[in-house]
């Protein structure tokens, strides 16, 4: 009796939008991802379609929210890409010449705007890297490095502005 009067509570908490199994919490039902502009010096042509087609696919799997091309939504959010780099992560014995590692980081400001409730909205930049071997050019292993690193600041942007973490 108690297992099936928690399951119909917890049931009628996801209907009402309110709480979700991911532990996000949503007052509304739609929301705007604008597309995300790669405002990088160094300019990748799939990089902004791939982030912002996988930060609305991680909203849409999480939560309840219809994604909608308006500004009469209950959430927005704006984003750019201001970084795309790639340094040396660490160099190999005392030989400064030579890499042990490389380095590729994505950076991306957002500015999330929640009209069901303002003291949930923010402005905050996010940065991701991932590592590579030097022995690797850079064009082999770029896509797989961009899934990566695009999953990562996707989680990092939905759990500020839906989890709250």
């Amino acid at each position: 009796m108690k297992i099936s009067s928690c399951s119909i509570l917890l049931l009628l908490l996801n209907a009402c939008g309110i709480y979700s199994f991911t532990g996000a919490a949503v007052e509304g039902k739609t929301i705007n991802v604008h597309f995300i502009e790669n405002r990088a010096a160094n300019v990748v042509p799939s990089l902004s379609p791939t982030f912002t087609q996988k930060l609305q696919q991680k909203i849409a799997s999480q939560t309840s929210l219809s994604q909608v091309n308006s500004d009469k939504t209950d959430y927005d959010l704006q984003a750019y890409i201001s970084d795309y780099n790639i340094s040396v992560a660490s160099i190999s014995g005392g030989d400064v010449s030579t890499s042990s590692k490389n380095r590729l980081t994505i950076t991306v400001n957002v500015q999330f705007e929640n009209r069901k409730n303002e003291k949930n909205n923010f402005t905050q930049s996010f940065s991701r890297f991932a590592d590579f071997n030097p022995s690797q050019d850079i064009q082999s292993v770029e896509n797989s490095l961009i899934n990566s690193i695009t999953d990562e600041l996707s989680d990092d942007i939905f759990n500020k502005a839906f989890v709250n973490w």
